[in-house]
């Protein structure tokens, strides 16, 4: 296995910089594995799935991560936060700019307000603690001081900031929407329902692994970051009396399946799905478009197999969007 096995040609006019509107109007490129794959949009979703599936989605709730803050000296720094790692959301893993050069116990401003204290390195090496100070709330601070998360190939600005939310979430936590969840609306919602199509949901806290390409020639050797993850009983329950479970996104992928390995209903986890991956819940994913020699096309290829890479060319020769406000796929788990 090489990095080259996960590499394509993303031409830059192909990333999408808006939300498409309505939710539901993405395109839905749908491939059964059995024959030719097929050309549809999210909003016919209740016409290609059976009654009985069962939809499971991520509920996090992207949170304004992104500061912009000065030093004393009267530069500049930037921390996105990551992840909480205490219950009052005070202290967070963060990727920190310019990190090297600062401090532990500089304390950042924004707009002349303290706002972050500088800690150590994290063990991962890349990342940074942080503190949180002031006497507001730490969900007040992040409003009143924050900017939405978008990733970095998005240079176009958010009208909306709801529009890199999910109708469904409700968990505020991640650094990054679950994107392939942004194509819902509640009347689809409505109309799966009376299909026979239930839903049912995970939390996932997407964090560093979102934004980090692999970095190595072998890409097993690749560092995954943990994510913090929660399977209800009930959402689990669900699953095993489900026809099939139709993952929404590749979030609520690696919840399920890394809740089936460990046992345990919540906890950390630093899964790494490729080739040859042992299925165990996921029969039908559901997910968007994503960049080159990255582990979530990795994990598309361990679902589907090379497939990916022929599915992946005709998207881009019939003007699909692509990443996160792009459009979308519906794949069949290859059976071996």
């Amino acid at each position: 296995m090489q990095i080259t096995d996960f590499d394509y040609d993303l031409p830059e006019d192909r990333i999408a910089q808006t939300p498409i509107e309505p939710r539901d109007a993405a395109k839905l490129l749908v491939d059964r594995g059995s024959r030719p794959p097929e050309h549809h949009r999210v909003r016919d979703l209740p016409d290609l799935l059976q009654s009985g599936d069962l939809l499971v989605l991520n509920e996090t709730r992207v949170i304004p991560a992104r500061l912009r803050l000065q030093r004393a000296t009267g530069g500049a720094a930037e921390v996105l936060l990551l992840e909480p790692w205490d219950a009052d959301r005070r202290t967070w893993e963060a990727l920190v700019r310019p990190g090297g050069k600062l401090a532990v116990g500089e304390v950042l401003r924004s707009d002349g307000v303290p706002l972050v204290r500088m800690g150590e390195r994290t063990p991962a090496g890349d990342t940074f603690w942080v503190e949180l100070v002031g006497d507001d709330d730490p969900v007040v601070l992040l409003d009143r001081h924050g900017e939405m998360p978008l990733p970095p190939y998005i240079s176009e600005r958010l009208g909306d900031p709801e529009r890199y939310q999910t109708v469904f979430s409700r968990e505020p936590g991640s650094a990054a929407a679950p994107t392939a969840g942004l194509h819902f609306t509640p009347e689809l919602f409505d109309r799966l329902a009376a299909a026979g199509i239930t839903t049912a949901t995970v939390e996932l806290v997407v964090g560093l692994d979102t934004f980090q390409p692999i970095s190595t020639e072998n890409p097993l050797d690749h560092p995954m970051h943990t994510e913090r993850y929660r399977v209800p009983p009930e959402t689990t329950e669900a699953c095993r009396a489900a026809t099939r479970v139709v993952a929404v996104g590749t979030t609520a992928v690696r919840a399920l399946e890394s809740a089936a390995r460990s046992g345990e209903s919540s906890g950390r986890t630093d899964l790494f799905i490729h080739r040859e991956f042992d299925w165990r819940v996921v029969d039908v994913m559901m997910t968007n478009f994503h960049l080159p020699k990255t582990t979530l096309l990795m994990m598309i290829d361990a679902f589907v197999g090379p497939r990916w890479r022929p599915l992946y060319e005709q998207a881009l020769a019939s003007e699909y969007r692509f990443l996160s406000f792009g459009d979308a796929m519906l794949l069949d788990r290859q059976v071996d």
